[in-house]
């Protein structure tokens, strides 16, 4: 028996067709297994969903991940667009920083997502920002 753990990455529809399709041939779930890919703990998740529903179970995938992790809440892109536009020579640090103060100095939005939230509006120009310059030897 082999003890080595194999990683799989998350499955296709496809894979997961497969794996029922030769487990219902063959009745083997680790030959099953192996053939399609996937983990045996995998069959076994989605198992309850083809009894239940049968191929048309195995389509969705319920992502267990943020959509939106970085989304901040609208009132916050809201009060950096307000300081954006009453200051408009303010740059993304500037902003963060008043508004941690304005918050008991404690952040809200670090300068790059003040940026991000800047660029989605149309008001971040950052041309050039981040390349680094080129020296030239003399």
């Amino acid at each position: 028996m082999n003890t080595k753990r194999t990683y799989y990455g998350y499955s296709t529809y496809q894979q997961r067709k497969l794996l029922f399709e030769i487990w219902e041939k063959t009745g083997a779930v680790i030959q099953a297994c192996q053939k399609a890919h996937v983990s045996r703990r995998l069959f076994y998740y989605w198992k309850s969903r083809i009894d239940e529903k049968g191929y048309a179970g195995l389509e969705k995938f319920d992502s267990r991940a943020a959509h939106h992790p970085n989304k901040k809440d609208e009132r916050i892109e809201q009060k950096v667009l307000d300081l954006k536009n009453g200051n408009a020579d303010w740059g993304k640090r500037r902003i963060a920083e008043e508004l941690a103060k304005a918050n008991n100095w404690t952040p809200l939005v670090s300068a790059n997502t003040v940026r991000r939230i800047l660029r989605s509006a149309g008001l971040w120009s950052g041309s050039g920002e981040g390349e680094k310059k080129k020296r030239s030897k003399a």
